[in-house]
């Protein structure tokens, strides 16, 4: 395998990570907006998505671990109810 290779499959391993990453903080500000949530925002969008890209990444390897191979619907559910509860633990969800 080149380097080329190489980083062409990480990429495309972290991917998904930095989507769900993206959308999941993306939305949580638009529903805070739409709601009018009065408490503040804690971090920067910059600093949620990457606590939350970090936290997304660690469970996809932990599903690499698991079952041996990449791109498995459970390490995918597993990725999206992850993000989730770290967004929702950034944002103190359970003071709401």
């Amino acid at each position: 395998m080149t380097a080329l290779n190489l980083i062409n499959q990480l990429l495309n391993f972290m991917a998904p990570a930095a989507f769900v990453a993206l959308f999941v903080v993306l939305a949580a500000r638009a529903f805070a907006r739409i709601l009018r949530s009065k408490s503040p925002l804690t971090l920067s969008l910059s600093a949620q998505i990457a606590i939350v890209f970090v936290a997304s990444l660690t469970l996809l390897v932990a599903g690499l671990v698991i079952f041996g191979r990449d791109g498995k619907m459970a390490s995918y559910a597993l990725l999206a109810v992850g993000a989730a509860t770290c967004q929702w633990v950034l944002l103190r969800g359970w003071k709401a």
